[in-house]
């Protein structure tokens, strides 16, 4: 067990269990809720990617977190969930300051994944968003970054570098859609999940297209990338996701699992609306797999009135929105939905936790059955 100061004690994660969901077979997770290292419940963060860096997770906050939350990176340690480091917010770089994307990445800018590059260990990679609370870019930005294949205002890749403490984004792309992606309109439904895989490819998780579709696109990351500051064109892999006739079921978190020497690997990725995983075969050999998850909460305690009030508590919503493969562990985290997080509330205990909208971890190992199909 660990103790925080004034909450009492909270129970180490339970063992995953395989239940019957359904009539299909569901992984049970048991989360831990996340706190600061005052013993504080981890208020409203709107965690938007996750990422495993020598035994801790790493996640970033999107535009609509609290104020101290954003533009920052949040170092969190899985065995206790206390968030034991947090980077200042994010400086800039002279080039950077005289971007066209200046003011937007100064302000309350909507980072949505996270990764760090294969080849420097300080440098992470984020992207934005929604920026329709940024205003527009001036005439000039406009003429030359107005054909984006999809929002008005570019979706941004950002490279930050992380020195002692301090995060410094020192490059900005934007991405350009070809227009026969039909990748539409959509500003609060982009990009949401980022992967590198051991070649180098960054591929990138839509939420959804024109036809309310989640996609899979790649960039090649080369030498000469960030010297650049003209559009990135994305690419079409043609990866074989699952298609839907109705609903929504995007993408909103990717990282990239290693199978065999003698195969590109597969992606992970996360679907919020579904509790989900998807296996993306990147040979587009396999059609993805989908593992079904349900998930638990564990309460502040047992000693209650209510009957409502156990150990743990199955979540109603839990809205994943991060993802990160470390060796044989999957580790899973949520970004609490307003809309719907209140209803998750069955013992009093735990209303302050999801009133605060705090974010749970979770974790499953990879199961070997998942990768044979892939030898």
């Amino acid at each position: 067990m660990f103790c925080l100061f004034g909450l009492g004690c909270s129970d180490s994660q339970k063992i995953n269990t395989i239940v019957e969901d359904d009539n299909e077979l569901t992984n049970r997770l048991s989360g831990r809720w996340l706190f600061e290292q005052d013993g504080t419940i981890m208020a409203d963060p709107q965690t938007s990617g996750l990422i495993a860096v020598d035994g801790k997770l790493v996640s970033i906050s999107d535009g609509s977190a609290l104020p101290h939350q954003r533009r920052r990176l949040h170092f969190v340690d899985p065995s206790s969930g206390v968030v034991v480091e947090k980077t200042q917010p994010m400086g800039m770089s002279g080039r950077v300051r005289r971007s066209c994307f200046a003011q937007y990445l100064s302000d309350e800018p909507d980072f949505e994944a996270l990764v760090i590059d294969p080849s420097d260990p300080t440098v992470f990679i984020t992207v934005t968003e929604d920026a329709t609370r940024s205003g527009a870019l001036s005439p000039k930005c406009q003429q030359r970054y107005t054909h984006t294949g999809s929002t008005a205002y570019p979706t941004l890749l950002v490279r930050t570098v992380l020195d002692q403490g301090r995060l410094t984004i020192t490059h900005v792309r934007p991405l350009q859609y070809p227009q026969s992606l039909a990748v539409g309109d959509f500003p609060n439904d982009g990009i949401e999940g980022m992967a590198f895989d051991q070649r180098g490819n960054l591929y990138l998780g839509l939420e959804k297209d024109a036809k309310g579709q989640a996609r899979i696109f790649s960039v090649a990351i080369d030498v000469d990338f960030w010297q650049r500051s003209g559009f990135v064109q994305v690419e079409d892999p043609q990866l074989l996701l699952p298609s839907f006739t109705h609903g929504n079921h995007p993408i909103n978190g990717m990282d990239f699992l290693n199978v065999n020497p003698q195969h590109p690997g597969i992606l992970i990725a996360v679907a919020r609306n579904d509790d989900q995983l998807w296996l993306i075969d990147l040979a587009k050999q396999q059609p993805t797999q989908i593992i079904n998850l349900s998930f638990e909460a564990p309460t502040l305690s047992v000693s209650s009135s209510n009957e409502d009030c156990k150990a743990y508590e199955r979540m109603n919503n839990t809205s994943l929105e991060g993802v990160a493969v470390d060796k044989e562990t999957i580790w899973l985290i949520n970004d609490p939905w307003r809309k719907n997080y209140m209803k998750n509330i069955q013992c009093e205990n735990n209303q302050q936790r999801y009133s605060a909208m705090a974010p749970l971890i979770f974790s499953m190992p990879i199961e070997p059955e998942w990768l044979s199909v892939y030898q």
